[in-house]
């Protein structure tokens, strides 16, 4: 599949305050970083992960795409390098300027857009991926799925980094937080976040037109291959 030429820059219903919490953990991996949510869980940010090659669990991913793959929330694009390494077509997106520098730095593609906002091949990508927490991305991962979906072909498939069986589905608020040099936990701006476990998401993924054909483990940590339900 072909790219299409697109203009750089974010135009969908991004959350400013997301893109910024999430561009200082980028900007700060020697900093402790977590994201903090209404609930009261926090959950740590493996930043320093993110900023190094793919680790092995991903290979369980990258091994399930065999065409055209959107990296949805790409951050510093380790896994759209590894996706591009397995000579594959791939394209991260990202809200974030500087995760789209840093993925374009690997020599991976790399968009600065939101996931709701239009994006080249729509209905023609073979797979989307939502790792490492991504289902999260604007609260709502029903609405999250769907528009998934919607840009896959119709044997495509949406790949999802999962919670293990446990917390079921939670929508709220949350904020990125870090421990600073005196110690203090400093908190960044509020957005909408969302969580959702391996149980929760037979329903999530059936209300957005989407049915689970496998969940698979690696190195403890949880994933589902998703395709279009059939009527």
């Amino acid at each position: 599949m072909t790219v299409e030429a697109v203009t750089d820059g974010p135009t969908g219903p991004a959350a400013p305050a997301a893109v910024d919490g999430f561009a200082a953990a980028l900007a700060t991996q020697h900093v402790a970083h977590w994201l903090v949510h209404a609930d009261g869980r926090r959950t740590r940010l493996p930043v320093r992960r993110w900023h190094a090659p793919a680790e092995p669990a991903l290979a369980a991913v990258v091994g399930r795409c065999a065409g055209p793959t959107l990296d949805l929330g790409c951050g510093p694009g380790r896994l759209t390098r590894a996706l591009a390494e397995a000579g594959l077509t791939a394209v991260g997106v990202d809200v974030s300027a500087y995760a789209v520098r840093l993925t374009r730095a690997r020599g991976a593609v790399a968009l600065r857009r939101d996931v709701f906002s239009p994006l080249p091949g729509e209905g023609r990508w073979a797979h989307v991926l939502l790792m490492d927490g991504n289902i999260g991305i604007g609260g709502d991962p029903v609405a999250l799925l769907a528009r998934c979906r919607r840009l896959i072909g119709p044997d495509g498939t949406v790949l999802v980094e999962v919670e293990a069986p446990g917390p079921g589905l939670w929508r709220g608020h949350s904020r990125v937080a870090f421990r600073s040099s005196d110690g203090h936990l400093r908190r960044g701006p509020v957005f909408r976040w969302a969580r959702l476990d391996t149980a929760a998401l037979h329903g999530v993924a059936a209300a957005a037109g989407l049915a689970v054909r496998d969940l698979f483990a690696a190195d403890r940590r949880w994933f589902a291959e998703l395709v279009p339900a059939r009527p």
